[in-house]
């Protein structure tokens, strides 16, 4: 059995609550739920804290040696389907012609009223 690694990325920040940003297994990193909190876009819109996000899975990407091509799937929690336009384009933007398998799921809320999007990876390593 491959050992687990369980990480926080110095550049994302300390974690204060009971998770780790990341959890290597083997050769793959399965990537906790990332939000814009505590950045400029938390208040913003859906494509703000989305650009956010995927600036921290770009952080985690390098600290691997990797880029976002290594996306395997990400699923995104949303709580409005409202400017989904604007969030595709932002995913069209990060993943190139590198599609990740992907899930989009609307919740009610996220942990903090001003967030509009959380989103977990699972990445190749």
């Amino acid at each position: 059995m491959s050992a687990i690694e369980r990480i926080n990325y110095l550049a994302l920040g300390e974690v204060k609550a009971p998770y780790v940003h990341a959890v290597k297994h083997g050769n793959t990193l399965y990537v906790s739920g990332l939000t814009a909190y505590g950045s400029a876009a938390q208040t913003g819109s859906v494509a703000e804290q989305a650009k956010v996000i995927f600036d921290q899975f770009q952080l985690i990407a390098e600290a691997e040696n990797k880029t976002l091509s290594a996306l395997l799937k990400v699923t995104l929690f949303i709580t409005s389907f409202e400017d989904i336009d604007a969030l595709r384009q932002v995913l069209f933007h990060y993943y190139g012609d590198h599609l990740p398998a992907s899930s989009l799921v609307q919740v009610s809320a996220l942990f903090s009223p001003d967030l509009k999007i959380e989103i977990e990876a699972v990445m190749a390593l």
